[in-house]
């Protein structure tokens, strides 16, 4: 990309590219209200504006009113707004998961007027994020629930609490304010007029270390009400993430969080863009390596896109991201964006397997049911290709190859098409690769894998090396093994010496018996103590059978990393 003489871009990046962290600290002894303080500073330093008054919840109310108001150019009536409020927006019969849904998908809702008429209001504007108006309260009061409750901060979204940020002084355990956040799901945010339901994002912070995470409690709305009927599964603190820039590094203390994540234009995006309502009424906000992968891929097919650079390697690259750390959920979040540019016909996702075209079908159907479409043949993919409604097509390479080889000169070719490749190592050598490429004229191709090929490990193929880079490009972004152990996004390894040789004792010198140590590791008896030490603590490596430890959890973090 280095022939590409950019000199000015419009698009801001959700998340920052290197990050140095603040100079001043506090050295003295900070209390939680003296934290608190200091943060609300801050946000209002970066264009927050701060309502130190509104701690109730009429006040909450008729602000609400004021910024759906400006936001929508258009006054309601008394009668409409109380209409609009108590029937689509603070409806007794809504739930968490309902509340959700109208944020992420159904945030243009309906207003009957007094006139019969209907007009369109906006609860979020997706289109143009700087129209939306951001404010801070603290304090607020909720004398309604199980128990009376005074909140630390919130962030207001035209008027809405989406973002709600949980403080505890340092040296606190940070755990402690994710507790508190469960002790007002429980006992309060639903009281009154519910608004507090409408939080999408958490945020738990003692100054030191702060991380946030989704509202994707699998409460409903009546077991909140009835103690006796409540599900015991709720949010799960393995599922809240620190904030990172570009380059993975951790951002954990609150000043340097707020000067980033809370930025306006990122908060912004994330609340818009980079959260996934998946058909499981779950609510997923991506983390930063993520983002950053799906930024820079639809960053590419813009910039190559302007400079008329499809068609080749330099349109595309490839992700590194290590096997675990939710790769799915970004390519989807990619295919759905790279799908909504007007400039793009179709987002092809290849995988190199049925069994893989069918399970990727079925984690794009659990994000969005119908998103992508699937096909059982390559007549069906041909289909799919005529089709201008079919956006997104998951295929594995061996029908598109089919395709390609069996319809030469079809239109489908001349059409302006994102292809991403999963696990790209798989599936990027070979003749199918070369035809697909060969034949398709406006492509932008990239690749994802967790284990990409250099120089060092490349086969050869018609006396040349081919790596990861000389088949799609760039690399655009690097999240590997050792970012996610950090992160705890996955596990980490575990390495246990277990000694199935001894030397013979009439062998002193040791590097005597070296020469025969490829025989001793193909010896069978070597081989079954092996076999054997496997399936005898399988079970006890992995914690399988234990009640006191969620395998799936944890399985679940790895894919999902939501």
């Amino acid at each position: 990309m280095s022939n590409y003489n950019i000199v000015m871009s419009t698009n801001e990046a959700t998340v920052v590219a290197s990050y140095e962290k603040s100079s001043v600290r506090s050295e003295a002894y900070q209390s939680e209200a003296q934290l608190e303080s200091a943060f609300i500073k801050l946000l209002s330093q970066q264009g927050y504006e701060y309502l130190h008054n509104l701690t109730s919840s009429n006040v909450l109310i008729h602000n609400l009113r004021i910024q759906l108001e400006k936001l929508n150019n258009y006054q309601f009536t008394d009668s409409e707004w109380k209409r609009f409020f108590e029937c689509q927006i603070a409806n007794p019969n809504m739930s968490i998961q309902d509340k959700s849904k109208i944020i992420q998908e159904d945030h243009v809702q309906v207003l009957k007027r007094d006139n019969g008429q209907s007009k369109n209001i906006y609860l979020i504007d997706k289109n143009n994020v700087h129209n939306n108006y951001l404010q801070v309260i603290n304090q607020y009061e909720e004398n309604k629930g199980n128990h009376k409750t005074r909140y630390d901060v919130t962030v207001l979204v035209n008027g809405l609490p989406l973002v709600h940020i949980e403080l505890k002084r340092r040296g606190v355990a940070i755990k402690e304010a994710f507790n508190q956040i469960e002790r007002y799901q429980r006992d309060s945010f639903w009281a009154g007029s519910g608004l507090f339901e409408y939080v999408q994002i958490f945020v738990i912070s003692n100054g030191t270390n702060t991380k946030y995470y989704s509202n994707s409690t699998r409460f409903n709305h009546t077991e909140k009400r009835d103690k006796s009927k409540r599900n015991k599964t709720s949010n799960s603190f393995e599922f809240t993430s620190f904030w990172a820039d570009a380059n993975n590094k951790v951002i954990p203390d609150l000043m340097d969080f707020t000067k980033t994540f809370l930025a306006k234009h990122t908060l912004l995006n994330i609340l818009t863009k980079y959260c996934v309502y998946t058909a499981e009424d779950l609510l997923f906000v991506m983390r930063p390596y993520q983002i950053v992968a799906t930024e820079r891929i639809i960053n590419r097919i813009q910039v190559t896109t302007n400079y008329k650079k499809y068609g080749s390697i330099d349109g595309g690259g490839y992700i590194w991201h290590t096997t675990g750390s939710g790769k799915t959920l970004t390519s989807f979040k990619t295919a759905r964006l790279a799908s909504q540019m007007p400039e793009i016909d179709k987002v092809l996702f290849v995988v190199d397997r049925k069994d893989l075209d069918y399970q990727t079908m079925k984690e794009y159907d659990r994000f969005e049911k119908g998103a992508a479409n699937s096909n059982r043949s390559t007549a069906v993919l041909k289909k799919q290709l005529e089709d201008d409604n079919c956006k997104i097509i998951i295929t594995t390479i061996q029908k598109l190859s089919n395709f390609v080889n069996s319809n030469k000169g079809h239109e489908a070719f001349e059409k302006h098409i994102v292809i991403i490749f999963d696990e790209c190592h798989r599936s990027q050598f070979g003749d199918m690769h070369e035809a697909i490429v060969k034949n398709f004229k406006k492509y932008h191709i990239f690749g994802f894998t967790g284990t990409p090929i250099f120089s060092v490990n490349a086969g050869r193929r018609k006396g040349t090396f081919l790596t990861t880079a000389q088949t799609f490009g760039d690399q655009l972004h690097t999240y590997t093994i050792v970012d996610a152990i950090n992160d705890k996004n996955v596990l980490p390894f575990r390495v246990d010496y277990i000694k199935t040789m001894d030397m013979d004792n009439d062998v002193i010198d040791e590097s005597v018996w070296d020469i025969d140590r490829e025989k001793a590791y193909m010896a069978p008896k070597r081989i079954e103590l092996v076999t054997e030490y496997i399936l005898e603590h399988f079970n006890q490596k992995t914690y399988r059978g234990y009640e006191t430890f969620s395998f799936n959890k944890l399985i679940n973090i790895s894919e999902v990393a939501g």
